[in-house]
């Protein structure tokens, strides 16, 4: 699939840079012997992008000829500049982490966006949205075009997903008898569950789960927030079972 991206215009030099090849009426524009320039951010990111890739192109099947002629403001790593869509998934594909990330969604909870972003960010397998399908995307980042997401209608169905998977579900809420994530050891292959943001966890999903984590808190405030907690618990997760890469 081709992503579509906003281009951006880019800042003319000032100084000895000003000087740039003039085409010719009717022929190609000249192509300057330099790296790709460096475009603003747009909406949809918080990083600078890379303008148009100079020619030659590379042959390469993984790049999206629209991305070079136009340049890549995405909000990705830089390795991935100049990819397509398809080709970044397949590629996160072949060695994402073996943690799944649930969230219940009754009221269109807000936190599910920045879930999403996290579970892109620490390469979970899937994020399951329990209830309703749908959610505030903005938080998200566009990271949900490159992450696997799952619907359940309910509570049931999802544990019984989970069951035939056979993948142990987490629940994570400060309830009576939760085990500290900070001194638990977290199953390598599970599904962390969160609850609605406000009342948590349902009754059902709770009693569903077979193991219960707490984040401890020192201050004031009873909870944090679901988004809060899911990236929290992704990283303790990558603590105990992720291979670093190399620097």
């Amino acid at each position: 699939m081709t992503e579509r991206l906003p281009s951006d215009p880019v800042a003319e030099p000032s100084g000895p840079d000003a000087a740039r090849p003039v085409a010719e009426p009717g022929t190609a524009p000249a192509q300057p012997d330099r790296p790709a320039p460096v475009l603003p951010p747009t909406h949809e990111t918080t990083t600078n992008g890379v303008g148009p890739h100079p020619e030659p192109w590379p042959d390469d099947p993984r790049l999206d000829p629209e991305l070079l002629a136009a340049g890549d403001t995405r909000n990705v790593v830089d390795r991935f500049r100049y990819w397509s869509m398809d080709a970044i998934v397949a590629e996160l594909d072949t060695r994402r982490h073996s943690f799944d990330v649930a969230i219940e969604n009754w009221q269109h909870d807000l936190n599910i966006g920045s879930i999403v972003r996290s579970a892109n960010a620490f390469l979970a397998g899937t994020v399951h949205v329990i209830g309703r399908r749908r959610w505030n995307k903005r938080g998200a980042m566009v990271t949900d075009r490159y992450q696997h997401v799952r619907y359940h209608p309910d509570v049931a169905a999802f544990l019984a997903a989970m069951r035939e998977d056979g993948r142990p579900v987490v629940a994570v809420d400060n309830t009576p008898g939760a085990e500290r994530i900070e001194t638990a050891a977290i199953p390598e292959r599970c599904v962390f569950l969160f609850g609605q943001e406000g009342p948590g966890l349902t009754d059902e999903a709770v009693a569903g789960a077979d193991a219960h984590l707490e984040i401890t808190q020192f201050g004031s405030t009873r909870s944090i927030n679901a988004s809060a907690a899911a990236a929290i618990v992704m990283h303790a997760w990558v603590v105990q079972h992720a291979e670093l890469p190399a620097d």
